[in-house]
């Protein structure tokens, strides 16, 4: 019994290496084509928990922000259109993010410096989160995204776990603020269909 129990151990050692345990809730897995057209169509942004200061900063103007995500199967990258509300104005942007499926991350150049984020999905309740930075306690930080702006407690309860397992507090947490969008910012109904 006691030889068959190490065996079972050591047959797990492999899968027990190629994640580190510390970010193993945070982390996602491998992107397939299913999880980039899950991922298709309209998001909200609803908070991070930031200790890279410029982010932070860049975080506490932002008063709502949704976008939409438009995936190329074929070129790996994702199509990302933002509205965003930040000091009462509206703010358009649209850019390309890469996707890097072995590794399960999205990233985005500004300039010459890359951002890199770890993609993780909770297909049951509609949400994401992407996990910034995750070995540099300086700078690390994790956003968290849903389809709607009314979310599930237990997606929530999730984003609130990823935080505390960073060794964050929860008081670092910066949400939108839903009832201060700028009207310029809501696209009329056939638009957003």
């Amino acid at each position: 019994m006691v030889l068959h129990m190490v065996l079972v151990i050591l047959s797990l050692l492999p899968l027990l290496e190629a994640q580190n345990p510390e970010h193993a809730n945070i982390t996602g897995t491998a992107i397939t084509n299913d999880t980039l057209i899950w991922l298709s169509g309209k998001w909200f942004y609803i908070g991070s928990a930031l200790r890279n200061l410029e982010f932070k900063q860049a975080v506490q103007k932002i008063q709502a922000e949704y976008f939409y995500f438009t995936p190329n199967l074929t070129d790996n990258t994702i199509l990302l259109q933002e509205y965003q509300t930040s000091e009462d104005r509206c703010v358009f942007n649209s850019t390309k993010l890469g996707v890097q499926r072995e590794n399960g991350t999205l990233s985005k150049f500004e300039g010459a410096v890359e951002h890199v984020a770890h993609l993780k999905v909770f297909m049951k309740h509609r949400g994401f989160m992407l996990a910034f930075a995750l070995e540099d306690k300086k700078n690390l930080g994790l956003s968290f995204y849903a389809n709607k702006t009314d979310i599930a407690p237990e997606l929530l309860e999730e984003f609130l776990e990823a935080v505390r397992s960073l060794g964050m507090d929860e008081s670092e947490i910066i949400y939108t603020d839903w009832k201060k969008v700028n009207e310029g910012c809501v696209q009329p109904a056939a638009e957003a269909a």
